[in-house]
């Protein structure tokens, strides 16, 4: 499985990883929620289990979207400063939305050139695999989405969907910018283990970590 590289990330962050390596890490302070919003979950939401305030700031945002990686377990993280703040994910470690110029773009603005694998879980969720990073589809595109499935050459009809689901006999395809790509089954419970990431990181046994993230 690939990660997100640290290539992407400020020289600012960098140096500040050299220059303190040890710095505990932080667990539940940022999530990511299933339409590719940025949430901050302070003491109280995480005591209530509440998803947290969306994250509106967009110097903030950017400097999110350029620190994100993985770590060799599948936990996601950004990278704040020498600090690693690890990533609760609602769904999957990234979340594509259609884009009427890109056809997808992903949560952290990256265009999809190319769809490696394309998944549909037993309700209709749709995940698909862009050169390792495993995004699942914002639910408000289904319609769009739809409208990029085929059965044989011609468009799907929702009856055709609706017979996949129930594992029938049709194979639906996904046509995305020229290239026809079967639809692979995934039950819902099993995407972290088929992906390989983790959704809710915790610190291993005996490491250090803070209640909230270094400032």
């Amino acid at each position: 499985m690939k990660y997100a590289k640290l290539d992407s990330m400020d020289d600012i962050v960098k140096k500040a990883m050299a220059k303190w390596p040890n710095v505990p890490h932080c667990y539940g302070w940022l999530a990511l929620d299933a339409r590719g919003a940025w949430r901050m979950r302070d003491e109280r939401a995480q005591h209530l289990g509440l998803a947290g305030d969306k994250v509106i700031q967009q110097a903030l945002l950017g400097f999110i979207n350029r620190n994100y990686a993985a770590d060799e377990r599948g936990c996601y993280y950004f990278q704040n400063g020498p600090q690693r703040v690890f990533l609760n994910l609602e769904t999957t470690p990234f979340v594509a939305r259609t884009d009427p110029q890109h056809g997808l773009v992903l949560h952290t603005g990256e265009t999809v050139a190319v769809i490696d694998r394309a998944f549909m879980t037993e309700f209709g969720e749709m995940i698909v695999d862009v050169g390792g990073k495993i995004a699942q589809i914002d639910d408000r595109d289904g319609a769009q989405m739809m409208a990029l499935m085929e059965v044989n050459g011609r468009p799907a009809l929702d009856d055709d969907v609706m017979g996949w689901l129930d594992h029938g006999e049709v194979k639906l395809a996904l046509r995305f910018k020229g290239r026809e790509l079967a639809l692979q089954r995934v039950a819902r419970a099993q995407v972290p283990a088929v992906f390989g990431f983790v959704r809710l990181p915790q610190p291993l046994e005996g490491e250090a970590s803070e209640a909230a993230p270094a400032v």
